[in-house]
């Protein structure tokens, strides 16, 4: 096995022009890597400039490793170019399943032999997309969570044809890296965090549709309600410390029972034009006009006194 030691990773190819793609390369950059970025076609290099800018200015007040630098990115829309000096691969394309499976077939073939092969799927499996790979042994999803240079958690889950080693060396290197891998016990559809999201998500669109609530209302409950505990323990351990000296058992014991009633409706709505249209003049309403790049730069610039609280407290 000629692959390099996690710790010896010096070049990164980041593959996609889209916002994790750029998330993707501007971590990367933000921890002092070498970063080669592919785009597919040259038209997106602006936006995707603009997004990794956009990113830099939030690491730069969460700190940059010394050697950190925006020089140390190239992009480029030729493939081959991108991954022919990567120590690590990041592959966040387009969630088309026929799409990633032609792109890890061309990754199997250009990419070095040894070389770890990573994608940012929410949701494909890894079994799925290295069908058509040459070298599905070292392919393996490392789902992200939005935005990817701030949020720490990445989901590890091997194929089928996924090796143990190339599994635990990309636990090693993400951890390195500054990230926190979780690697997950078997393939699911969604992971753990992404179903989890997703279950609030089909309740908000369910109170939208009803007209129970407004998107603006939802995310006001969410925002002064369960968010900010949210962000320092999980939902377990808030119902566990919610409940005294009794904790997960009284839960249980006292409001077990509440879980049969109907308070949720887990199967997605049918996204109607109506219910479609709720949610977008909502969201826009919210938004009052601000661009994308403004309103990024606000939700960074929260996640970060966020993080600085929360690494305040786990002193």
């Amino acid at each position: 096995m000629s692959r390099k030691s996690p710790e010896d990773v010096r070049c990164v190819a980041s593959i996609g022009g889209g916002p994790i793609g750029g998330g993707w390369t501007a971590h990367f950059l933000a921890r002092g890597y070498d970063v080669n970025s592919y785009v597919h076609d040259p038209s997106e290099e602006s936006a995707f400039r603009r997004l990794v800018n956009t990113a830099w200015q939030s690491l730069s007040y969460m700190g940059l490793a010394p050697d950190a630098s925006l020089d140390r990115m190239t992009i480029s829309n030729n493939l081959a170019q991108v991954v022919s000096k990567a120590d690590f691969v990041q592959e966040s394309a387009p969630e088309i399943l026929s799409v990633k499976q032609d792109l890890y077939r061309q990754l199997g073939e250009l990419a070095p032999p040894d070389v770890v092969i990573a994608s940012s799927t929410s949701g494909l499996t890894m079994t799925d997309i290295q069908i058509r790979c040459a070298t599905p042994e070292r392919t393996v999803v490392a789902h992200p969570f939005n935005p990817p240079y701030l949020l720490r958690l990445v989901e590890i889950v091997a194929g089928k044809r996924t090796s143990v080693d190339a599994t635990a060396w990309t636990q090693e290197f993400f951890r390195i890296a500054g990230k926190a891998p979780l690697v997950l016990n078997k393939e699911v559809p969604g992971f753990v965090a992404t179903r989890l999201q997703e279950a609030l998500w089909r309740e908000a669109l369910h109170m939208v549709a009803n007209g129970e609530a407004t998107p603006e209302q939802i995310d006001f409950a969410l925002i002064n309600g369960p968010g900010p505990r949210l962000a320092l323990m999980g939902q377990c351990m808030a119902f566990h410390v919610g409940c005294g000296e009794g904790g997960m058992a009284t839960n249980l014991d006292q409001f077990g029972s509440a879980l049969k009633l109907p308070w949720t409706r887990l199967d997605a709505p049918e996204l109607t034009k109506e219910l479609r249209d709720a949610l977008v003049d909502g969201c826009n309403e919210m938004a009052g006009g601000r661009h994308f790049e403004e309103l990024a730069a606000r939700r960074d610039l929260g996640i970060v006194a966020i993080l600085r609280a929360i690494a305040e407290t786990s002193k």
